[in-house]
């Protein structure tokens, strides 16, 4: 019994974990299709603003839900208004352009913190449960990529502001003829997929090193657990995110965590061989 809930913790963990890394480029990729090669390098300075913001003495949570969303949000801003605006509609040129910020971000980061690894330790204490031992800091992970997903579908779903995203992207040319100008909607939509993204470097931060090159880590498993989602954005992200946190768990516990990082790669390879569309683009069509 102990031992299903400490797999059934890490499995809604490893879930949850692929959700806050992906929604960030969810809403950038998913909507406005933009290649974002540089979004490992946005949750990197999400981590770096909140270790930082932490030694100034801000409290740790302030830090993670507040200060890095919204430094890298205007990070994201600038980069929007500098670059990404003139190559809308040119995925290659958009895919070199952010290969190229990727690198700018991870030199500046080493001139600024050096190249070497720095953290915080996690706010929540660990637990118990039988012989087993839980970090407590999970379950706060959990209820993030909840708040998340659930904030992502109201905005998107009740909201004026989201329905004037979703009918730009959809057709930019009818939002301009009804008097929304297209540009500052992809202007605000790459702001809070920045943000996002921000959130999900400081949410993961106290549980991993951070270093200048630590985005790499994250942007294979973001760009597959968006890419086999599909077209819908918060259907796609919790049918792949769900299917392969369950997979990498499962694998994980049986062998090792190497074995459990090639299980989902395996299975997004079998995913995208039979539905190339991705989920949402076979089974859950029309969906949010």
């Amino acid at each position: 019994m102990d031992l299903s809930v400490v797999i059934l913790v890490e499995i809604l963990y490893a879930v949850a974990s692929l959700i806050l890394i992906s929604a960030g480029l969810a809403v950038v990729f998913g909507m406005m299709k933009v290649i974002n090669l540089a979004h490992g390098e946005f949750m990197m300075m999400g981590g770096y603003a909140t270790i930082t913001a932490v030694n100034l003495g801000v409290n740790v949570f302030v830090a993670m839900l507040v200060i890095a969303p919204l430094i890298v949000g205007l990070i994201g801003l600038v980069v929007e208004r500098l670059v990404i605006r003139h190559l809308y509609g040119r995925l290659v040129d958009t895919m070199l352009a952010t290969w190229g910020l990727s690198l700018l971000f991870i030199g500046l980061a080493t001139m600024i913190f050096g190249n070497t690894t720095t953290g915080i330790s996690t706010p929540i204490q660990g637990f118990a449960v039988g012989s087993y031992q839980i970090n407590g800091y999970n379950f706060f992970i959990i209820l993030v990529a909840i708040l998340l997903v659930a904030g992502l579908y109201l905005v998107l779903k009740t909201t004026r502001a989201g329905l004037i995203a979703r009918g730009t992207m959809q057709g930019a040319d009818m939002a301009s003829a009804l008097g929304y100008s297209p540009g500052r909607v992809y202007m605000a939509t790459f702001f809070c997929g920045a943000a996002l993204s921000g959130l999900a470097g400081a949410v993961i931060a106290p549980l991993v090193g951070l270093a200048p090159t630590s985005g790499g880590a994250y942007i294979a498993k973001a760009f597959i657990t968006v890419i086999a989602g599909g077209p819908s954005l918060i259907a796609g992200l919790l049918s792949s995110a769900g299917l392969f946190g369950v997979v990498s768990q499962v694998f994980t516990f049986a062998f090792s965590n190497v074995i459990g990082e090639v299980a989902l790669l395996v299975a997004a390879v079998i995913l995208l061989r039979l539905l190339p569309q991705g989920v949402t683009g076979k089974l859950f069509k029309g969906r949010l």
